[in-house]
């Protein structure tokens, strides 16, 4: 199962420049895009992150916050925009997030850096403080995750959901194969997939 950034549809990760992308793996539609603007973007993702284990607890919930504004947008407006969520949201600290007021709420909605959306802010002031709560319990939010692997794909959803605010199928699906911890998000022939597997993703220990 590839990852659907290449589908044009609520969860995608690219809108395509033709019908041809979307039959596509995301490894091969960043080659076929025409702007070498895009392709720059996307590869610098896809070649240094997507699908490499994350140890850094800041650093997972950073990424899940992404994936969570995603929704709904094309993974491209995420990338631009990462560097101004990191500015918003005191550089993923959860503990600052977890702590966040409403005058800190005002100000992320009036944030032209970010997603301005006040359903996704609150989620991820939320999930801050649920990951406070999974780190007293486990020690750290990959604890808890390590924990509960391996799970397919449904059963990893119904407990982001049981777990998570605006935690969708296609949230969970991509924040678990960008992290390592669900295949699929390079295909095999991909020299990135090779670099991924060194790194003893989640997945691969089965």
């Amino acid at each position: 199962m590839f990852s659907t950034k290449f589908v044009y549809c609520s969860a995608n990760r690219l809108y395509p420049e033709n019908l041809r992308i979307k039959e596509m793996s995301y490894c091969s539609a960043i080659e076929a895009m025409q702007s070498e603007e895009k392709k720059r973007l996307h590869k610098n993702y896809h070649d240094n992150h997507y699908g490499f284990p994350i140890h850094n607890d800041n650093e997972l919930f950073g990424r899940l916050l992404l994936e969570i504004n995603q929704a709904g947008l094309s993974w491209e407006t995420i990338l631009k925009k990462e560097n101004g969520f990191r500015k918003a949201y005191d550089n993923f600290d959860i503990k600052k997030i977890a702590a966040y007021t409403e005058m800190d709420q005002a100000r992320l909605l009036a944030d032209p850096g970010i997603i301005r959306n006040k359903l996704k802010v609150n989620a991820a002031i939320e999930n801050a403080k649920t990951i406070l709560g999974l780190q007293r319990e486990f020690g750290s939010f990959e604890n808890w995750l390590t924990h509960h692997h391996p799970k397919t794909k449904e059963e990893w959803v119904k407990l982001f959901k049981k777990t998570f605010r605006f935690t969708g199928g296609e949230i969970v699906n991509e924040f678990l194969m960008s992290i390592g911890y669900l295949p699929g998000a390079h295909s095999e022939d991909c020299p990135i997939h090779h670099e991924t597997v060194k790194r003893n993703p989640m997945w691969a220990r089965r």
